[in-house]
């Protein structure tokens, strides 16, 4: 009896001594990346507003009322109505989901797929490696945005082909910031280790390399969604994205046309302000996870 219970507050001090780690962690973060900590909190916000969408949102997004066409901000709607007169609040809240699901989807994917190839690729070396990483040149060749419209334009405007589409840009870029830190690690004596005691090369790729290369691997993911985020908008913008009636930024973007930009100018004021808001939050938190993480830029 005395043993189950000395085991379980062994436990419980051990969960709390992790919860302290994480919140000295989380403080120091803060303390000395202000900046970072701005952008993951206003990331957080983000996250909480999408999940809680359909309970702080005013109207429903796709209400039309045309008795409140292009109207101001005021009381009743308080950022306005759009040209069908839906509730531009109401969009901007409800267009944080699809932002967020192209966002994380596109970025986890390509990451992820990048990380994967450039390991094996810097693991097998040779022939393998050069022939991955011509591939990853010519991909790479391309402007993420020409190559997510062509792929847009091959695939389809649905919405898991617009997160195919914006994945694959990011593929290569991934890839060969992993590969090049996966070339130092498959030196490393435990990865020899590990051959001479006969493990697969699955095993060794998945559990002693993929592990040392999550540095860089959070980085990557952390600054492609910002990115990612930004090309969803575009691409919506262009009319290759979600298609109307989605609650999508960029799309509300597109529906505040030329006409509309001296008539009802907060058509296209706080989407754009949502958008910007949103890449630079991620971008913030991105480049102060890449200080932290990278021991050549760590300092203090």
């Amino acid at each position: 009896m005395s043993t189950a219970t000395d085991i379980a507050s062994v436990d419980t001090v051990t969960a709390a001594d992790r919860g302290r780690r994480w919140s000295a962690v989380v403080a120091d973060f803060c303390r000395r990346r202000p900046l970072g900590a701005i952008g993951a909190g206003v990331v957080v916000l983000m996250i909480v507003v999408a999940l809680t969408a359909p309970g702080i949102a005013p109207y429903d997004p796709l209400n039309i009322d045309f008795a409140a066409m292009l109207a101001p901000p005021d009381a009743a709607h308080w950022l306005g109505t759009d040209a069908y007169g839906r509730d531009v609040l109401s969009r901007i809240i409800y267009g944080s989901q699809t932002a967020l699901i192209v966002g994380f989807g596109a970025a986890f994917i390509g990451a992820t797929a990048g990380a994967v190839l450039g390991v094996g690729s810097a693991y097998f070396g040779g022939r393998t490696d050069l022939v991955v990483q011509r591939f990853m040149d010519i991909f790479i060749s391309f402007p993420l945005i020409i190559l997510a419209l062509a792929m847009v334009a091959i695939l389809g405007n649905t919405l898991p082909n617009l997160i195919i589409a914006i994945t694959v840009p990011m593929i290569p870029r991934c890839s060969l910031v992993i590969r090049s830190s996966a070339l130092s690690i498959r030196e490393m004596p435990y990865v020899d280790a590990a051959r001479a005691a006969g493990y697969g090369h699955a095993r060794i790729i998945l559990r002693h390399m993929l592990p040392n290369v999550m540095a860089p691997y959070l980085i990557m993911l952390t600054s492609f969604l910002g990115q990612a985020i930004l090309l969803e908008a575009s691409l919506s913008f262009l009319g290759l994205g979600v298609q109307e009636p989605t609650a999508a930024w960029g799309l509300m973007l597109r529906g505040a046309a030329v006409e509309f930009a001296e008539t009802a100018p907060w058509m296209a004021l706080f989407p754009g302000l949502a958008i910007s808001l949103a890449v630079f939050a991620f971008n913030l938190f991105g480049d102060s996870l890449r200080d932290a993480l990278d021991p050549k830029l760590r300092t203090g």
